[in-house]
């Protein structure tokens, strides 16, 4: 798939503006508010993030007055309208209890060009009690890549119940939370790849999450002599296993990687972290 040719490298300015963009595309009007997205993750291709680095304070500072701004001149126009008495105004956008929350990290997508932008928000719905349901978190990604915009919204459910007990031949089970909800991955062959995927990476778990998990994050081996099972990290971030960093397999030298062939023990039960991003919970069935 062609990408669009990228004018010119990410501004502040440009920064702040997506910032704003995703603000506005993320609101979610309820009977007598409506609700912003809070929590805002900035990705920057690593030129623009080495370009930006000493300015970044400032960025996120400016962004938070701009946001500000914004929510005065969008409850102006709401307050016009009502005064106009043809319709029923939209509810008046509230500033965040926590306040806005702005945090600009690398893009480590082997795909990113100087430019891109890509801003993921969240926005915690309150529950719908009346309905029996629980809450739910709105997820909103905004992207400006070679100077095209696009939006995407999820809505991530609160966890479902557990998974049903694991099929014969199952050596492991793995739950974990996404953006998409709760998933359940019952392990019947002797080696897996978890990541986030994309056009020239498999794996057997795909992630739905942001950036900070590579697109093939680590390989999970059984050993089928011993029954023990071994981490390899794959990813730019880290991966932990029961909270202890895993060392790194790859080696970086530029855009070049080289896989050095370490792995990791993983006990029967262990809490896998990528990138203190997504965490997976791991039980071996040799033992029940």
């Amino acid at each position: 798939m062609d990408r669009p040719a990228t004018a010119h490298p990410a501004t502040a300015r440009d920064i702040i503006l997506e910032i704003v963009r995703n603000m506005r595309e993320g609101l979610e009007p309820l009977h007598y508010s409506t609700l912003p997205p809070a929590i805002f993750h900035v990705y920057l291709h690593p030129d623009d993030m080495e370009r930006l680095r000493g300015i970044l304070p400032r960025i996120v500072e400016e962004a938070r007055r701009a946001l500000d701004a914004e929510l005065d001149t969008l409850n102006r126009a709401s307050i016009t309208e009502k005064l106009k008495l043809s319709r029923r105004s939209d509810p008046k956008i509230v500033v965040p209890e926590g306040g806005w929350q702005i945090r600009i990290l690398e893009n480590t997508d082997d795909d990113a060009a100087p430019g891109d932008l890509m801003i993921s928000s969240e926005l915690a719905l309150p529950a719908k009690g009346e309905f029996g349901s629980g809450s739910m978190t709105k997820r909103i990604a905004t992207r400006r890549m070679g100077g095209v915009e696009s939006t995407k919204q999820t809505y991530d459910a609160a966890p479902a119940p557990s998974a049903p007990a694991p099929a014969a031949g199952t050596f492991a089970v793995i739950e974990y939370d996404d953006q998409t909800g709760r998933k359940s991955y019952q392990m019947a062959k002797d080696e897996i790849v978890v990541g986030r995927g994309g056009r020239d990476y498999w794996t057997d778990i795909k992630l739905e999450t942001l950036p900070d998990v590579s697109r093939e994050h680590f390989r999970l081996r059984r050993d089928p002599a011993s029954g023990q099972f071994f981490l390899k990290d794959l990813s730019r971030l880290g991966t932990t296993i029961n909270g202890e960093k895993a060392p790194s397999s790859i080696e970086f030298e530029g855009s070049e990687k080289r896989d050095r062939n370490l792995e990791a023990p993983v006990p029967a039960r262990a809490r896998i972290g990528l990138a203190g991003v997504v965490f997976l919970e791991f039980r071996s069935t040799a033992n029940g």
